[in-house]
Parts: C-alpha cells; structure tokens; sequence
C-alpha cells in the first residue's frame, strides 16, 4: 500500500473528535477507530469485528490483545525501520499493556504522527523523545488487504 495514502487517508481525520470505541471520520472515533476507518478507506469492509472494549481492557490477564490483534492483520516492521504509513503502537506505561496507535506522518527532524487521542479530537502530533520511548511495535499495511 502506499504510504502517500496511508498519510493522507489519516489525515482526512483530523478534527474527528475523540469518541471511545467509534470509528466514524468527522463524527467520533478513538485511536483502534481510526486505524479501522483508514482500513476501510484503503480496502473496504473490515476484515474482522471488533469486540465492545471498556476504556481499561487489556490491563489483566497479562495479554497484549492490541499488539496480538494488530500483528494479525498488518505486517510487522523493525521500529528502526518505521516509514510514513506505518502504525505505531504505544505503550503508555513501562510494564503496561500496549493501548494506543497511531499512523506515522513524517519521519526525520520533523517526525509526526496522527493520532486519537483521550480528550482531543484526531491530530497530528510531533513524536518527540517521550513518545519514541513508548513505541512497543510498528506494523504496515499490506500491499493488499
């Protein structure tokens, strides 16, 4: 897929406001919504349902139901390797579970990603030190979904 879609795909969300659990551009999603709307902008229907998360899932049982639903759908990709396009998935805590995405923009000096975020609407943030550090994966898009 190429990422000049990805990037601009997401960035037709920007302003979406932050709505948990939604996934509907300029009406509400959360960050798992807009790497699901950006799916369906690429290819179309979803390729699976998503199960109904209250805002502190995953934080028992010890699984990494974000990393684990992730890597099964999109291509996994060393984090020294991240291109524009790519989603990245944080984990906000050390020792935490991994519950955040977002669609990397820009890479070099000035490196962005997009992003839902709890109490914002959709929007491009720069990815500074703080946020490199909780980086836990990148995965890409397939070529074909």
């Amino acid at each position: 897929m190429s990422a000049a879609r990805v990037v601009a795909a997401a960035r037709g969300w920007i302003g979406t406001p932050y709505v948990h659990q939604a996934s509907a551009r300029g009406a509400g999603t959360d960050c798992l919504g807009l790497v699901r709307g950006v799916w369906r902008e690429l290819y179309g229907a979803e390729p699976a349902p998503v199960p109904a998360y209250t805002p502190d899932w995953g934080e028992t049982g010890g699984r990494e139901l974000l990393l684990e639903g992730v890597g099964a759908l999109l291509d996994p990709v060393e984090p020294a390797r991240a291109a524009p396009g790519d989603v990245l998935v944080f984990r906000m805590r050390a020792g935490a579970a991994a519950k955040h995405l977002g669609i990397l923009a820009e890479t070099g000096a000035g490196a962005s990603f997009i992003h839902a975020y709890s109490g914002h609407a959709v929007l491009e943030s720069p990815l500074t030190a703080p946020w490199r550090r909780r980086i836990a994966a990148v995965f890409r898009f397939p070529a074909k979904g």
